[in-house]
């Protein structure tokens, strides 16, 4: 059963996914994920594990006096047996999991701010609702155990995720790993079973409660998870850890260069679409007004037809491009010479397409004033903008930021970055040709094709400023950035479409999850003491989200708790 499936718990555990993307990725998790974190600093993590045990014992001594319901009381007494149980066996457990207990351990800051934070919410002190004198009524004990729960709940499901993540990496029948015992006890049934009966008292005790009581809820729940991350990140690491790769490049000598594919890596739809739109729009006034500005067309409606006829035409031969280069079976390690063979079909492809849509004169009659405004409105990815503004705030590294992007209009690319306060000067795409203000329906191409960002790519890192050669990340989502990626120092796959995965991998490309790459790297880092980031030519990371892509180039942030 799912304990997880629907509720409050459930949704603020979705919602606040960058905590545990952050925690994920930090240097700690990255080196005891890959077996070589410093045996030292594991023990003194784990030391800590008596004041959190103490304090979770208060914590449920407390919820169970403002139980109201038999269940819900007797759940909250299993769950406070079994931290004192926990607490009576925490050295033989210790000694279960390989190593010898550590002496008696300072309680640490980050340990003392999530232990009081907990105790506060337990004992009533909750922002501006502090509960006077004795508690009497069942609907003020069931609103504090709510909000004592909602600080305890993502605690125990977010050691549960890290366990269950790290241990899909390693194989069962694998013995050396030093952590594997203790990752075994986190993920163990007891201990899904304690977290999973944490969060179904807490969507059961939130069910009557306000809505602005529920934002209480919502508040502490985020507040533990910021302080769990705090105690993680923390953690003092021996290691040369591979995490944040900011960290490694981080002087002048050696510049990182981020490049970046924009329709659909940093935006939720593409921008040929919206162009397409603004240019149906357009077309509609000029029917109204009977504007000449606008290609011959005997109705809007007939315009819509023909930019939709030309997407489907678009699609088709796409299709059937990739199909005639795709090999009848996947190759045995990297054939860069047949994919370039290949991707040279696609360049020819793309850039018959282009021709195609400036013969029509489809977008002819766009007003520049209303392509920087659809820009400013258009949506990215969760995540994205984020961390660009990150990125340039940065100074932790000496960094150069590209977008490579088939788009028709770098108009539009740079004001849908300026709309977040971005001013992106580093803009490698096609330009539409105006005259006052309106597009003539000519386009400059500049960026048609898989080989044209790939030189682009090459010629940027071969100019960089520095006599040495730079570190390259490159981000991109589609065909038309294989090339690049492949060239990169590390290649980022955001969202892996079914043509790209499909084609990569019959080219003998490999498509690895990132986090998995990262644990492979610090291991081969800490037993040969150097980092050769395509030691394994071929491999792609890939990435659900921009926030691994944040967190691994530029380290998790510490948040000050609300």
């Amino acid at each position: 059963m799912d304990l997880m499936k629907k509720g409050i718990a459930r949704r603020l555990w979705n919602k606040f996914k960058n905590e545990r993307v952050s925690a994920l990725y930090s240097p700690f998790i990255i080196c005891l994920a890959s077996g070589t974190l410093d045996s030292q600093t594991f023990l003194h993590c784990i030391s800590q594990d008596v004041y959190f045990l103490q304090a979770f014992d208060q914590a449920y001594k407390l919820a169970e006096e403002y139980a109201d319901d038999d269940e819900d009381k007797e759940a909250i007494i299993k769950l406070r047996k079994r931290v004192l149980k926990r607490l009576r066996n925490q050295d033989a457990l210790i000694h279960e999991w390989g190593f010898d207990p550590p002496k008696e351990s300072a309680c640490q800051t980050a340990t003392v701010k999530y232990t009081d934070f907990l105790l506060e919410t337990a004992a009533g002190k909750v922002g501006g609702e502090k509960f006077p004198g004795k508690i009497v009524t069942p609907f003020e004990k069931t609103k504090l155990a709510a909000y004592t729960l909602s600080a305890i709940a993502p605690c125990m499901r977010l050691y549960n995720f890290i366990s269950k993540e790290i241990l899909a990496l390693i194989d069962p029948e694998e013995s050396k790993h030093i952590y594997k015992k203790w990752l075994n006890s986190l993920s163990s049934e007891k201990f899904e079973a304690s977290a999973g009966r944490i969060e179904v008292m807490l969507d059961k005790l939130s069910v009557s409660l306000t809505g602005e009581e529920l934002e209480v809820v919502e508040r502490l729940y985020h507040q533990a998870m910021k302080l769990e991350l705090e105690f993680i990140l923390t953690q003092s690491v021996v290691n040369r850890a591979i995490v944040p790769v900011s960290q490694l490049h981080s002087n002048d000598e050696e510049n990182l260069i981020i490049f970046c594919d924009f329709d659909l890596t940093c935006t939720a739809i593409d921008s040929s679409a919206l162009l397409a739109e603004i240019a149906i729009v357009a077309a509609s006034k000029a029917d109204l007004s009977g504007s000449e500005t606008q290609p011959s067309q005997t109705s809007s409606g007939d315009f819509r037809t023909t930019w939709s006829n030309l997407f489907s035409q678009y699609i088709e031969e796409y299709e059937q491009c990739i199909e005639t280069i795709m090999p009848n079976e996947a190759v045995e390690g990297l054939d860069y010479e047949g994919l370039c063979r290949g991707l040279e079909q696609i360049s020819n492809f793309e850039k018959r397409a282009n021709s195609r849509l400036i013969d029509s004169n489809l977008l002819q009659g766009l007003s520049l004033p209303d392509i920087k405004r659809a820009g400013e409105h258009l949506n990215f990815q969760d995540g994205c903008k984020q961390f660009f503004k990150d990125l340039m705030k940065s100074e932790n590294c000496a960094t150069d930021f590209h977008v490579l992007s088939y788009c028709w209009c770098d108009d539009l690319i740079k004001s849908a970055f300026s709309s977040g306060d971005l001013s992106v000067q580093n803009v490698h795409s096609n330009c539409l040709v105006y005259e006052e203000s309106i597009s003539t329906g000519n386009m400059i191409r500049k960026m048609e094709s898989p080989m044209d960002k790939l030189q682009v790519f090459n010629d940027i890192s071969k100019g960089s400023k520095n006599d040495s050669k730079p570190f390259t990340v490159y981000i991109g989502g589609s065909v038309g950035d294989l090339l690049s990626l492949l060239e990169a120092d590390f290649g980022i796959v955001f969202g892996l479409s079914d043509s790209l995965m499909k084609l990569g991998s019959r080219f003998g490309i490999s498509f690895v999850p990132l986090f998995s790459g990262l644990v492979n790297n610090q291991r081969k880092l800490d037993e040969s003491g150097c980092l050769n980031w395509k030691g394994s030519s071929g491999v792609l990371y890939t990435v659900s989200s921009w926030d691994e892509i944040n967190t691994f180039i530029l380290g998790a942030k510490q948040v000050p708790p609300s």
